[in-house]
């Protein structure tokens, strides 16, 4: 990661008639990041990723990505940034290779679609339907075809819900792979854990604003320092470490 300003997004506002989802936010994401969008169901962080990605109008504002206008170069946003698309909108009956083979035509790529699978560890897949996957699988091939046209940005929205524990933490390193390798990564998530794990810092949106941007240390350490104790003892392991280390001893197909 870098100190370099990839997104750059100055009182964005979005508004639903007499609804404000997005209330006045400001925020920069750093090159070759992961910052987390978290909130509670409705805090705006939803919103405010689709406008990012292009999907959605907002209602003022000024939000550059890469050192393109929004409003004014849409179309160069889309070719360098990669959005996670919900597994149910796979073709059923296209095994994987044909599957990223259509999405080499759509997106006007010839990404080698063996080389993509073996990113996400599924190449022993390739010849398998996406219906036949497993939940974690479908997870790892939707990430996979984020990478299709080699953005520069990818936006996940809740990656890991549904998610077994092994399937998790096996999704955590490739998105920290996918970091690693210099693409920026901005996630939403509801686990509190995943967040920790994976952002190097995070925006806490409620009821459409930002209230706090930190990384995860300086916001747990600011909190400490407040003087905030756990009402029960912190042990060295959780229940999740005991499970994948009942289950999960070796690597599993998820």
């Amino acid at each position: 990661m870098n100190n370099s300003t990839i997104i750059s997004v100055q009182n964005l506002v979005k508004n639903y008639g007499n609804f404000e989802a997005v209330r006045c936010i400001s925020f920069d994401v750093r090159e070759g990041e992961i910052f987390g969008l978290l909130g509670p169901n409705g805090a705006g962080k939803s919103t405010t990723l689709e406008i990012m990605e292009t999907l959605r109008k907002k209602t003022s504002g000024k939000v550059t990505i890469a050192g393109l206008d929004l409003d004014e170069q849409p179309n160069e946003i889309k070719k360098i940034i990669g959005v996670q698309l919900q597994t149910s909108g796979f073709y059923p009956g296209l095994n994987l290779l044909e599957l990223i083979n259509l999405f080499n035509g759509l997106y006007n790529k010839n990404a080698d679609p063996m080389e993509l699978l073996k990113k996400v560890n599924l190449e022993d897949k390739a010849r398998n339907k996406s219906k036949e996957l497993s939940g974690g699988q479908k997870q790892r091939f939707s990430i996979a075809t984020t990478l299709i046209n080699n953005p520069k940005i990818i936006f996940l929205d809740e990656p890991t819900t549904g998610l077994d524990p092994q399937a998790r933490r096996n999704l955590w390193d490739l998105i920290k792979g996918i970091r690693d390798n210099g693409t920026t990564v901005i996630i939403t998530t509801h686990y509190m854990d995943e967040a920790e794990q994976l952002c190097d810092r995070i925006a806490i949106m409620d009821e459409g604003k930002i209230i706090k941007l930190a990384s995860p240390d300086a916001m747990i350490d600011e909190l400490v320092a407040n003087g905030f104790e756990r009402p029960k003892q912190v042990k060295a392991a959780n229940l999740e470490d005991v499970f994948i280390h009942l289950t999960g001893k070796e690597m599993r197909p998820d």
